[in-house]
């Protein structure tokens, strides 16, 4: 076992443990705590010397406890036979009641002794007192610390202040902390007031080191998140009373319903006191971790239903029992524990004066019955802070002084000195900085370490005010986040008016679907007014115009895709076209069938059976080829829909355009000394039409090569939907198609005109007139529907004229001559079709 020896120092502002002696330990840590809330103020009159600074206000049972942990973490490091064995830590400890002039006195204290000396003749570089130091609760008190301590290389290793502003190692080197820096506070608080769509709050802080600079951070990222701050005020507590009260007035003008307060339980409760006395309207809490897990605060009801982050809380096993193990004797022994002991039970002890009207402390008070923050340990919060930092610091001095021998056996040196600080090499108080930053150990499930900034890793507890059902507020962790902000905010209770529901805090409402935001002049942007957007633009920040390939959503706040639109075998049109497509093939099919089985009859003979086969199976294509239109366009369906449109036609034509000069050579050989026949035979009937048609091929190859047709998204016609169909590609190659089938249509038609008197019982001259006629018809008034139809019409059109000009072709020329096949065969003979026979208008 090794001998354990506790330095325990009485002097002004300090603590101990009932001990009357300063003993020493091998190496002591240093500790400053705000045990009071503020100094006591004198008016100077600059006519004698003024007296020593005096601590005044309430006393802090929160800090107090605080100090007390930090004996407890000596002492059980003293006990350890694993961490600094045989090592004797002394710890120093101080009270700087919350001032800047008192925590600089201390730091001086503890670097120079008890008693601080100055030699106006000789450099101050006397040896350290203390390894390191564990303070402060404040930032601006362990900003003015650091600033003396740094110069020395004396780490300090901070349990409560979060500024930002102390991780800048060039200006605070040798400062560390266990409590994570209030730059990720104020990143997660303004993504906890995102997630409950508060976008209008008013923001308080303290005006100090720490309001100022967390504040500073919540501002800019609240402006990077879109949320407007109505109105901003710092205050401290020892501002005047008219200072006070305008904050107060300025909260209850608002018409932000959120408040967001970066303030120090001092300061707060200050605020607090006027607030009370105003005629508040309900308003939602959001607060830092400085006050928002202080028990002393939930006296205050105003704040039911408060939300914000606070640090993790910890198990620290025995800590209770040291706190409560406190005897009346013990207590009197120390100035501030005798304050503490008579504050908590509003007696007096024996030991001390007696003045009118008070009670003496009987003996009967016991500490197990008390409650306050100093007994309160269900919340060990940054209690858990003090006892890492004091742990760390433990573990700095491990790791220098204690080393491994022979491979098993710890030795650390007890008689290790300090250097004093000095130019030629680094002094050994920056070798325990160095050290202390190095750490990485687990305390109590808890990793412990810190960045190259002397911070921790960020963690937090969302922690929310709800009334128990003993009507007692309680601090309710509903969520946890780290330096990846992560929510789980179900059972969270934001309460306003004891109505638990989440209350709205915006400047405008949200504009409806199909309106955009207009900035009111003079006022944040989240003070707007409601602008229609145009049709296709959907409603954001700002009106955002849709792709074009997209179209606003019936909300109004979302693009989608267009709807594409063509002509499918799966709607009712379409259905209708391609049957009327089927059954006029299959009608071409069914005329060659009775011609072919009557095709020695003489009225299949006389009118050129072999055209007339043609003739139908040209007419077959020209019937499935306006199956080619119909469907999604692709790229091989727009150049065969059209290419095959116009060579099947075209051989249509040329079958009718043979037929009919076939007709008009035939009575012309009937004339004496003509020989007319034998130059358009039916090798020369077979000729033209070839001829006709690879004309036609010829200029189909040229369109293809040169300007070939493709599928297209027409997305002018239409706002709201995507017309997909064939572009033509080259014009000229279009109409140059069309062009050619309607100048053979005309000769064709002229010349059948021509033969429509020829002497004959059966004049195929005449039907074929009337077909072109019809045909001619059609495909001059598709001209105009083709160019003023909208979308999938286009085509239904297109369809529609070759489906009806090829009707027009078969019922004109064929039906006659099939029934007479069929149903007058009596007329089916030689000598009718010489007009021997007299016949009646059929």
């Amino acid at each position: 076992s090794y001998v354990i020896k506790i330095s325990l120092c009485s002097v002004k502002y300090f603590l101990n443990s009932g001990e009357n002696s300063c003993k020493p330990g091998d190496f002591i840590i240093g500790g400053v705590f705000i045990i009071h809330t503020s100094l006591k103020t004198t008016e100077l009159m600059f006519t004698h010397a003024p007296e020593p600074l005096q601590c005044s206000g309430s006393f802090d049972f929160r800090e107090l406890r605080f100090a007390r942990a930090m004996t407890f973490a000596t002492e059980e490091i003293n006990n350890s036979t694993e961490l600094l064995p045989g090592i004797r830590l002394g710890y120093q400890i101080y009270d700087s009641c919350a001032s800047v002039s008192l925590a600089t006195k201390a730091a001086f204290q503890l670097i120079n002794g008890l008693e601080s000396t100055f030699s106006l003749s000789a450099p101050c570089y006397k040896s350290a007192t203390v390894s390191a130091i564990v303070a402060e609760s404040g930032s601006t008190t362990s900003i003015a610390m650091a600033r003396v301590l740094s110069p020395f290389g004396i780490a300090q290793v901070s349990y409560f202040a979060t500024c930002a502003c102390l991780s800048n190692k060039q200006q605070y080197p040798t400062f560390s902390r266990t409590i994570p820096s209030d730059q990720f506070q104020a990143a997660a608080l303004v993504q906890l007031v995102k997630h409950f769509g508060w976008t209008w709050i008013g923001v308080v802080h303290s005006d100090s080191d720490y309001g100022n600079s967390g504040m500073a951070a919540f501002q800019a990222a609240a402006k990077t998140e879109g949320i407007c701050i109505e109105y901003s005020e710092a205050f401290y507590r020892t501002n005047p009373l008219s200072r006070i009260q305008r904050v107060a007035e300025v909260i209850q003008r608002s018409t932000a319903r959120v408040v967001v307060a970066f303030v120090t339980p001092g300061d707060m409760i200050v605020l607090l006191k006027e607030l009370l006395e105003l005629n508040l309207p309900p308003l939602q809490w959001v607060g830092s971790e400085s006050w928002i897990t202080n028990s002393d605060m939930t006296r205050f009801h105003i704040f039911l239903g408060a939300v914000g982050f606070g640090i993790r809380r910890a198990v620290i096993p025995g800590l209770r029992t040291f706190l409560l193990d406190l005897s009346p004797a013990q207590a009197s022994a120390s100035p501030i524990l005798r304050e503490f002991w008579e504050s908590a039970f509003r007696c007096r002890l024996a030991s001390g004066p007696v003045g009118p009207g008070e009670r003496v402390c009987n003996g009967s008070e016991s500490l197990q019955q008390l409650q306050n923050a100093y007994t309160d340990t269900s919340q060990l919060r940054i209690t858990n802070m003090v006892y890492k930092a004091v742990y760390a610091v433990a573990h700095g001095l491990h790791s220098l002084v204690c080393t491994q021998k022979n491979g098993s056996t710890l030795q650390c040196d007890r008689g290790m000195k300090l250097n004093p600080l000095q130019v030629q090499h680094a002094p050994r108080v920056m070798w325990v900085l160095e050290h202390i930053r190095k750490v990485n150990f687990t305390l109590n499930g808890n990793l412990v370490f810190f960045d190259a900034n002397g911070d921790p890793v960020a963690t937090y507890e969302l922690v929310n005010w709800q009334l128990s059902e003993h009507g007692q507020v309680e601090f309710v962790t509903v969520g946890l986040c780290s330096t990846v902000i992560v929510f789980y905010a179900d059972m969270l209770h934001v309460c306003v008016c004891k109505s638990l529901q989440v209350p709205k805090s915006v400047c405008s409402e949200s504009c409806p679907p199909g309106t955009r935001k207009a900035v009111q002049r003079g006022k944040p942007v989240c003070c707007y007014d409601c602008v229609p957007c145009a049709e296709d633009e959907i409603n954001s920040l700002d009106c955002v115009r849709c792709p074009s390939d997209a179209w606003p959503n019936p909300q109004g706040d979302a693009c989608i895709p267009k709807p594409i639109e063509f002509l499918s075998f799966s709607e009712y049109l379409g259905i209708i076209l391609a049957a009327s497509s089927v059954v006029g093939a299959c009608l071409a099919i069914a005329i060659a069938a009775v011609f072919y089985l009557h095709k020695d009859t003489p009225i299949v003979r006389a009118n050129n059976s072999e055209l007339s086969f043609l003739l139908l199976f040209s007419l077959t294509l020209c019937f499935l080829c306006s199956l080619t239109f119909i469907g999604r366009p692709s790229q091989w369906s727009c150049m065969l829909r059209h290419t095959v449109f116009g060579v099947t036609f075209v051989l249509c034509i040329s079958c009718v355009l043979g037929k009919t000069i076939v007709v008009l050579m035939a009575f012309r050989a009937t004339l004496p000394g003509s020989n007319v026949m034998k130059w358009f035979g039916p090798p020369q009937q077979r000729l033209s039409v070839l001829a006709f048609t690879l004309i036609q091929v010829l200029i189909c190859v040229l369109w293809l090569t040169f300007s070939p047709p493709f599928p297209n998204k027409n997305m002018k016609y239409y706002k709201d939907k995507i017309i997909l169909e064939c572009d033509v590609g080259s014009a000229v190659g279009f109409w140059a198609v069309l062009g050619y089938i309607g100048l053979l249509s005309l000769m064709c038609f002229v010349l059948a005109f021509l033969a429509r008197k020829l002497p004959d019982n059966f004049n195929e001259a005449k039907f074929i007139t009337f077909s072109m006629l019809i045909f001619c018809a059609v495909w001059i008034t598709f001209i105009p529907a083709y160019v003023s139809s909208p979308g999938k019409f286009t085509v239904a059109v297109e369809i529609f004229a070759i489906i009806s000009s090829s009707c027009g072709l078969v019922m004109c020329i064929f039906v006659p001559k099939c029934f007479i096949i069929l149903f007058k065969p009596e007329k089916n003979t030689k000598k009718h079709m010489m007009g021997k026979v007299p016949s009646k208008a059929l």
